[in-house]
């Protein structure tokens, strides 16, 4: 079927809309890069666009020897790995209960965990009861608070009852448990929402610094995240990078670089991890969020 003249325009004009807001995204981070690899006169000239001018890997250097970024890249990978096992784990148990008709509080449940969708988890009681139960300076701080997402565990619950009851039937009428349902049938059938979820949680996890700024003391814990927005919003702290090797690094460097390398070695990780989930982004959202 042809396209009429009104559809056509409306995808061009969709497509126009939509280079534009990619690019608003991309250029910044290709800037961001192209400051960690070029060199010092570009840099402090203001020359330095989308692509490096010259090469130089100083800001790399001075990041690795002078900042404590392979200990909160350490941290980083536990709080996010450990984090996206538990979220995910306690989501699944809650969404798919929750999915059964035959659950007698299912009505409740649900309208429960919706009505905490409308608000937000205010600081200063979130650390009260933290310190109550005597989880600060540990991450679980971190894991306990935003165990479960709402949104997320409703976006897999309405997957979870798009899943035919003719096949969980089918299944325990060979004798197959609960447990066993769940886990050799409705799990290995909801990969596109699991993968979805899992990037939510993981990014999430990822970028997190403000709980870590307020629940966590001791700055051997800090993730990465922390010691990025430490070297963008520290002055005195990039001073004290500088003074590593002044003499060297007032030629070869500036701070510019070096938050610009920081940026990068944390959106590495995200950008490596990205491609792999990406093909169950779409599907899995979509899934999960209609039902018919």
């Amino acid at each position: 079927m042809r396209a009429t003249r009104s559809e056509k325009w409306f995808y061009i004009i969709n497509n126009i809309i939509l280079t534009i807001a990619g690019l608003t995204c991309l250029l910044p981070l290709l800037n961001i890069v192209s400051i960690s690899f070029s060199e010092y006169s570009a840099i402090a000239a203001g020359h330095v666009g989308i692509w490096p001018v010259g090469f130089n890997l100083e800001a790399y250097t001075t990041l690795f020897e002078g900042t404590p970024i392979l200990r909160s890249f350490k941290n980083s990978v536990i709080i996010t790995g450990a984090g996206v096992v538990f979220s995910m784990a306690f989501t699944i148990l809650a969404a798919y209960p929750l999915s059964k008709r035959h659950f007698f509080a299912r009505k409740f449940f649900t309208l429960a965990i919706v009505f905490t969708m409308l608000f937000g988890i205010p600081l200063i009681p979130a650390f009260l009861v933290n310190r109550s139960v005597h989880i600060l300076d540990t991450y679980w701080a971190i894991w306990l608070p935003g165990l479960i997402s709402a949104y997320n565990m409703m976006v897999l619950k309405s997957f979870f009852e798009n899943i035919p009851e003719e096949m969980e039937e089918a299944a325990a009428m060979d004798g197959c448990g609960d447990w066993r349902l769940l886990l050799q049938i409705v799990l290995p059938l909801s990969m596109p929402v699991l993968a979805t979820l899992t990037l939510f949680y993981g990014v999430g996890y990822w970028n997190t610094f403000q709980s870590i700024l307020i629940n966590i003391s001791s700055t051997e814990k800090h993730n990465l995240a922390v010691l990025v927005q430490n070297m963008v919003a520290n002055q005195s702290l990039m001073q004290s990078i500088n003074n590593l090797r002044a003499e060297e690094m007032d030629q070869l460097m500036t701070p510019e670089s070096i938050r610009s390398a920081g940026l990068v070695v944390m959106l590495v990780p995200l950008i490596i991890v990205y491609p792999f989930l990406q093909k169950y982004f779409v599907k899995g959202v979509m899934i999960g969020a209609v039902k018919g």
